[in-house]
């Protein structure tokens, strides 16, 4: 049965008009479009088949060469203006190569003889579906690519995502340094942290970003099937293989495939995944034929990759096979910094896309968000905003629909639990009590500026870091760092959020979210 993907609809029939203005020839058509699993339009004449090509979009347009009204050429021209990704397929009597040649100058796909071989006919229907969807998601791809680097505006963005914290900023790091190898990629993180964002980042960064980039959700391929829509199948393979299929892998040759929630993936599945990744040789179901692939292999995962393994879900040498490049994604309540950013960007597109351009935050709001921990991640405060935009009866947000009670809980469960699966290690020094000082006992000069200014204090820190140990307990520089300076500045202004902002040269929720992390609220 031909069918096409549609997004999370699953597939649905391939559509069809035929056109002819003799009524057997008409449902003889439709009898063996219909038996092949299309969903049918007839049209009795030129005219008519127009009509319905402007109300509707077809996947293959099939229609005779000489009618009354409309000649098959002038058909061709028309359908190309209304539909142009729409391929014609013209069915003649006339065997004149000087006709044929004129309708496919014309832009028809094929040309079918008088009396129709059905075998001949149906091949050459399925190879022009193909080049519609083909064409279709080029287009597609390329407005994708145009989207993503057209928001590379920000200083706190990078390949359309959103954040500056320190962790992002890691992040960012590691994609321009692999971006353009063909390593394979391992991203975890919690749901709603944006795994499926920094794919994209991945991708069209890359060299690949021209080619296909096909995204699976593993765990929403039916358990039965997965391996036929992983590897695809050829006709009669099995019952319901009523034609070859590509699968995600053949489609992704040349560009990308995303593999989300790999650790859902069937383990009887799993080898053939590896061999395929080792020899990169796979088959079609029902197939001895060896297919090849080249692609980049970008996986995805919820779940601790060790837990999965040890419970018997993922292979470990599968885990160690496409996890030459691991990406931890920081939860959101671990970089509370950006939630100010994430919650002003998704405030402009909401308000853009509900027309309420005018829509705005209060201070509560701010306090609101950062008081919250957001166990969605970036997906809940995405949801939230959404929520408020459309909710709001003034252009002013005063306050998000969410818990205001539930976060404290969870935020004293986060503190008092050790760094978690998903930490990694940063930057650190020994916690040993160390000797009060004061800039006055260094040598530092009395009148700096710009770049001498931070390098020399930047200079009398490390100098004075002592080795670190293997015993001795670990502690970031720069959250210290971080840290004393907002207070500083904090203190400098007499508490006054918005000129400690300005002095640092920061934007002011950004602020906010420093001081909610580092908790100074209760030493300004």
């Amino acid at each position: 049965m031909l069918r096409k993907q549609n997004g999370d609809q699953g597939d649905v029939p391939s559509k069809a008009l035929i056109i002819d203005d003799e009524k057997f020839t008409l449902e003889l058509f439709e009898y063996e479009f219909k038996a092949q699993g299309f969903d049918v339009t007839t049209a009795s004449s030129g005219t008519d088949g127009i009509e319905k090509l402007k109300k509707q979009d077809f996947d293959v347009v099939l229609t005779d060469l000489n009618m009354p009204d409309i000649s098959g050429i002038d058909m061709v021209k028309h359908s190309r203006l209304i539909r142009p990704f729409t391929e014609i397929l013209m069915v003649t009597g006339d065997d004149s190569s000087e006709r044929a040649v004129e309708a496919i100058r014309e832009g028809a796909f094929d040309y079918i003889l008088k009396p129709v071989d059905f075998d001949k006919l149906f091949t050459s229907v399925r190879n022009a579906v193909e080049s519609k969807r083909q064409a279709q998601l080029n287009e597609k791809q390329a407005a994708e690519i145009k989207r993503l680097r057209d928001r590379l505006s920000s200083p706190t963005s990078f390949e359309g995502i959103i954040g500056g914290a320190r962790s992002m900023q890691n992040i960012y790091e590691i994609i321009e340094n692999v971006a353009d190898s063909d390593a394979s990629i391992l991203i975890l993180g919690e749901s709603g942290t944006g795994k499926e964002v920094i794919a994209n980042a991945i991708h069209y960064k890359s060299q690949r970003a021209n080619q296909p980039f096909v995204k699976v959700n593993v765990s929403a391929l039916p358990k039965d099937l997965i391996e036929s829509q992983l590897f695809g199948h050829i006709k009669g393979s099995f019952t319901g293989a009523n034609a070859d299929k590509t699968g995600f892998i053949g489609q992704a040759n040349g560009g990308s495939l995303l593999l989300d929630e790999i650790g859902e993936m069937p383990i009887d599945l799993q080898p053939k995944l590896l061999r395929f990744l080792q020899e990169k040789v796979y088959y079609r179901v029902g197939s001895d034929k060896p297919q090849t692939a080249d692609f980049r292999l970008i996986c995805a995962t919820n779940r601790d990759p060790f837990d999965a393994i040890k419970d018997g879900n993922l292979r470990e040498d599968l885990y160690y096979r496409i996890n030459t490049i691991e990406i931890t994604i920081p939860p959101l309540r671990d970089r509370m910094e950006d939630v100010p950013m994430l919650a002003e960007h998704f405030l402009r597109m909401y308000g853009e896309k509900y027309n309420r351009q005018d829509a705005a935050f209060a201070r509560s709001a701010y306090d609101q968000m950062l008081n919250y921990t957001w166990r969605g991640n970036v997906r809940e405060l995405q949801h939230s905003i959404e929520r408020a935009v459309l909710l709001s009866k003034t252009g002013t947000i005063e306050l998000l629909d969410i818990p205001s009670s539930a976060s404290v809980a969870v935020s004293a469960a986060a503190g008092s639990s050790s760094s978690g699966d998903m930490a990694t290690p940063s930057a650190s020094v020994p916690s040993a009590p160390q000797p009060v000082r004061t800039i006055e006992n260094y040598n530092v000069p009395s009148i700096m500026d710009g770049a001498d200014m931070f390098e020399s204090i930047g200079k009398l820190i490390v100098d004075r870091l002592p080795d670190p140990t293997d015993a001795s307990e670990q502690k970031d520089v720069f959250d210290g760092l971080e840290s004393g300076v907002v207070l500083a500045a904090l203190k400098r202004t007499n508490g006054n959020k918005q000129a400690a902002a300005n002095l640092l040269g920061l934007y002011r929720p950004r602020l906010y979210g420093m001081i909610k992390r580092h908790k100074l609220e209760d030493q300004i």
